[in-house]
């Protein structure tokens, strides 16, 4: 029997330029929990997986992230409750996939650190 080396992602950092925007963002946008901030780095809790914003220490590091796709349970919702919170969305809620009984939903954002992410909902039809 294999061993699996990897067991699931732990966290996933985010490069900001701007901590307190950032922090604001995440915190009070998108609702994500803040467990702590300190010396340039802020942990915030996302059900099992830790996000971590962080100024870039070298240049090299300063480019945008990796799409992250946060699950709703209502993408529709999701997106209008954002969406007055002044979310800048690149598009409005659609439909990627349909694999038998369940559609796959997105709708793409951006943070106010330039990163591009999205929701994404699995709705059953």
């Amino acid at each position: 029997m294999e061993t699996k080396l990897i067991k699931k992602v732990g966290q996933i950092a985010v490069p900001v330029q701007d901590l307190d925007r950032a922090i604001h963002f995440y915190k009070d946008i998108l609702g994500i929990s803040l467990l702590f901030n300190v010396d340039g780095l802020a942990f915030f809790e996302c059900d099992g997986l830790r996000l971590l914003l962080s100024l870039p220490e070298k240049e090299e590091f300063a480019s945008a992230s990796s799409v992250i796709y946060f699950q709703v349970e209502n993408i529709h919702n999701s997106y209008e409750d954002l969406a007055r919170k002044a979310v800048a969305f690149i598009d409005e809620p659609h439909i990627v996939a349909k694999i038998g009984q369940v559609e796959t939903w997105m709708v793409f954002f951006n943070d106010t650190e330039g990163n591009t992410h999205a929701l994404m909902s699995e709705v059953q039809v």
